[in-house]
C-alpha cells in the first residue's frame, strides 16, 4: 500500500509512539532532563544574580557568579552527552528492528517495493530521528520545568508578574510550534517521500546505466534527474522560509515579551506594589529565561521533517506481513538442540536425518486444488498435482501459467487462496517456517549474489560449511573449474549485484548454494536458462545424482532440460493437465 493513501496519524501521536521506544533508556533520558533543568536555571540565574549585584553593590556575588557559569558549561554537557547517548543507541536499536520488520514482511510485502525508498527509510530518515531523541524529548521537559521553576520565581515578587511570565512562555513555547507545525506538516512529509522517490530514481539509474547509453536515453534520463531535482529544492525552499518566518516571529515575541515585562513591572511600581529592585529582577528573569522555549519553537522547524520521517519509520515496523512465520514449536526446538549436542554443530543437514527435519523424514509434497491470485489478477486455478518422494518432477507451460508461482506456493512466500498446499503430509501453513525452510531448496530465475567472496555467496546455503564442502557444492554445479581461474579463487570478491559475473555463472553459483544446502525438497525454476549446452548437461547429470537422495522439483520451458524428469505436469492457464 502506498504511503500516499494512508491516514497521516497527527503529530503527538507520533511523538507518543516514539517516545514510546525510549523505555528501556528511561533512566537515562530523566537523567538528561534533570541535568538540562538545572543547568539552564544556572545560566538564568546568573543573569539574576548579576542584577542583584548591582541593585545591592554586592562584591560578594562574583563567586557565585563564577561557580554559576562553570557549573552551566559542566551540566550543559553532561546532558548532552545523555541525549546524543540514548539518541544513537535507539538508532541502533530502531535499525535492527527496521530489518526484522522488513524481514518478516518479505517477499509478499516487499516484492515490487520502491528500492530507494526502503534504503531511505533505513538511511536519512532513521538517521534524522537523532533530532528527535537527542533534541527533542529532554528539551520538552526541561522548557516545562524551567518555565514553571521561573514562573514560581517571578510570581513571588508579584503574582501579576508571574502570570503575564506564564502567557509568554505559553506562547513562544506552545502557541507559535503549533502553528508552525500545521503549516509545515504536509510539506515536511512531502520533502521525505520526494527525497526517497529521488533516491529510487537515482539507483534505478545506475542500474540501468548500460541501457541508457546504449540507446541515447542519457540527456532524457538527466533531465528528469534534474526535473526532480528541482522540484525536491523547491520544497526545501519553502519549509526554509517557514522555518525563517517561525524564528523571526520567536525573536519577535521575546523582545516584545520582555519589553512587556518591563511595562508591566513599571505600571506595578507607579502604583506602590513593586519596589525599584522588583522591576529589575523581574525584568532580568523574563528576558534571561526564554532558552529553554525559544529552543522548543526552533524544534518546530526540523520537527515536521523528523515527525514525517518517523511516521514512515513507525509504518514499517508496525505494517503486517502478508504471510506470517510460524514459530518453532518448544518440542522442535529441543529436538533440534539435541541433535546439536550430539553433533556439536549447529547445522544439520536434512539428507543426513534421512530426509528428515525436526517434524520428520520427508514424504513428499502436494497442491490440492490450489487458486492463488496476485490481487485482482487471477495466477492458479483449481490446480492439483502430487510429488512422490525421491521423484524428479518436471513442471512444464508457457509465461504466465503460473509455474514460478506454484513454487513460491510450496515455500509458503505467499499463502494460498483456496486448496492447500501439503509438505510430508503437513499443510505449509500449520509448519514452522523454520522447519520448512530446512526442509526445501529454492533456485530462482535471477540469482542475487552478495557484495562478498565467491566462497561466503555459495556458503549462504550453510553457515558455517567448510571450504571443502563449498568446493563439493560449487563442482555439483559446475561452476568449481571457473572459480580456480579467477585470480583469488574461492575468495575472488563479486561486485555489486554480481556485476562482475555473466548471467549464467550467478545462475551456477545459485544452484551451488541449493546443493550445498542439500535439503530432500529441491525446487528449481528454470536453472538451466542462461546456460550453453555443456554446463547445462553437466548441472542436469548432478540434478539426476541428487534425485536419488532428494526430490527434485523442476521448471523449465525447455524439453530438453525435463527429459531426465519421472513425470512431467503440464501448467496451462493457470491449470494443471
Amino acid at each position: 500500500m502506498k504511503q500516499e493513501q494512508k491516514t497521516r496519524r497527527s503529530a503527538p501521536a507520533i511523538m507518543a509512539r516514539l517516545i514510546g521506544l525510549v523505555r528501556p533508556l528511561l533512566h537515562i533520558m530523566l537523567a538528561a532532563i534533570l541535568l538540562g533543568t538545572v543547568g539552564y536555571l544556572c545560566a538564568i540565574f546568573l543573569t539574576i544574580l548579576a542584577a542583584e549585584s548591582l541593585v545591592d553593590r554586592n562584591a560578594a556575588l562574583f563567586v557565585p557568579l563564577v561557580l554559576l557559569a562553570v557549573l552551566r558549561g559542566l551540566l550543559h554537557y553532561a546532558e548532552q552527552y545523555c541525549n546524543h547517548f540514548i539518541a544513537f543507541k535507539l538508532l541502533a536499536i530502531i535499525r535492527h528492528e527496521v530489518f526484522a520488520s522488513l524481514r518478516r514482511l518479505c517477499p509478499a510485502k516487499l516484492e515490487g517495493r520502491d528500492k530507494g525508498n526502503l534504503i531511505s527509510i533505513l538511511t536519512s530518515d532513521i538517521e534524522l530521528l537523532e533530532v528527535f531523541y537527542a533534541h527533542t524529548i529532554s528539551p520538552i521537559a526541561i522548557a516545562v520545568l524551567t518555565s514553571a521553576v521561573m514562573v514560581l520565581y517571578i510570581a513571588r515578587i508579584h503574582p501579576a508578574a508571574g502570570a503575564y511570565a506564564l502567557g509568554a512562555y505559553l506562547i513562544v513555547g506552545v502557541g507559535i510550534p503549533l502553528w508552525n507545525g500545521r503549516r509545515g506538516g504536509e510539506a515536511g512529509m512531502t520533502y521525505r517521500n520526494d527525497f526517497g522517490a529521488l533516491n529510487s530514481f537515482v539507483l534505478d539509474s545506475l542500474r540501468g546505466l548500460d541501457e541508457t547509453l546504449q540507446y541515447g536515453q542519457g540527456e532524457k534520463r538527466a533531465a528528469q534527474m534534474n526535473a526532480r531535482s528541482e522540484e525536491l529544492g523547491r520544497t526545501r525552499e519553502s519549509l526554509s522560509r517557514m522555518e525563517g518566518a517561525q524564528r523571526a516571529l520567536t525573536n519577535l515575541v521575546i523582545l516584545l515579551a520582555s519589553f512587556g515585562m518591563l511595562f508591566l513591572t513599571l505600571h506595578l511600581r507607579d502604583r506602590g506594589v513593586m519596589d525599584e529592585a522588583g522591576v529589575l529582577l523581574c525584568t532580568a528573569a523574563m528576558m534571561g529565561s526564554f532558552g529553554p522555549t525559544a529552543a522548543l519553537s526552533s524544534l518546530s522547524n526540523n520537527l515536521n521533517q523528523t515527525l514525517a520521517s518517523g511516521e514512515r519509520v513507525l509504518e514499517i515496523l508496525e505494517e503486517e506481513p502478508l504471510v506470517a512465520e510460524i514459530p518453532r514449536s518448544e518440542e522442535s526446538a529441543a529436538s533440534a538442540g539435541m541433535r546439536e549436542a550430539e553433533t556439536g554443530d549447529k547445522f544439520v543437514s536434512p539428507v543426513s536425518e534421512s530426509r528428515g527435519t525436526a517434524a520428520g523424514a520427508f514424504t513428499g509434497a502436494a497442491a490440492e486444488r490450489v487458486s492463488f491470485a496476485y490481487g485482482a489478477e487471477e495466477i492458479l486455478r483449481d490446480c492439483s498435482l502430487e510429488i512422490r518422494p525421491g521423484q524428479i518432477v518436471g513442471i512444464h507451460g508457457p509465461s504466465g501459467s503460473g509455474k514460478s508461482t506454484l513454487l513460491k506456493l510450496f515455500m509458503r512466500f505467499w499463502d494460498v487462496n483456496d486448496g492447500r498446499v501439503t509438505v510430508s503430509g503437513r499443510d505449509v501453513r500449520e509448519i514452522p517456517t523454520t522447519e520448512l525452510r530446512d526442509t526445501e531448496s529454492f533456485v530462482t530465475q535471477e540469482t542475487h549474489l552478495f557484495h562478498d567472496s565467491i566462497a561466503n555467496n555459495i556458503a549462504i546455503g550453510r553457515p558455517g560449511a567448510t571450504r571443502e564442502e563449498i568446493m563439493e557444492a560449487a563442482r555439483k554445479a559446475s561452476i568449481h573449474d571457473f572459480i580456480l581461474t579467477l585470480p583469488q579463487g574461492y575468495d575472488t570478491e563479486v561486485g555489486e549485484l554480481g556485476d562482475t559475473l555473466s548471467g549464467g555463472e550467478r545462475q551456477r553459483l545459485g544452484l551451488a548454494r541449493a546443493f550445498l544446502h542439500d535439503a530432500p525438497f529441491l525446487l528449481l525454476d528454470e536453472p538451466t536458462s542462461n546456460l550453453d549446452a555443456l554446463n547445462e548437461g553437466a548441472i542436469l547429470k548432478s540434478l539426476a545424482e541428487a534425485g536419488e537422495h532428494q526430490t527434485v522439483v523442476l521448471v523449465s520451458h525447455r524439453r530438453s532440460t525435463l527429459r531426465l524428469a519421472d513425470v512431467v505436469y503440464e501448467m496451462d492457464g493457470g491449470r494443471r493437465s
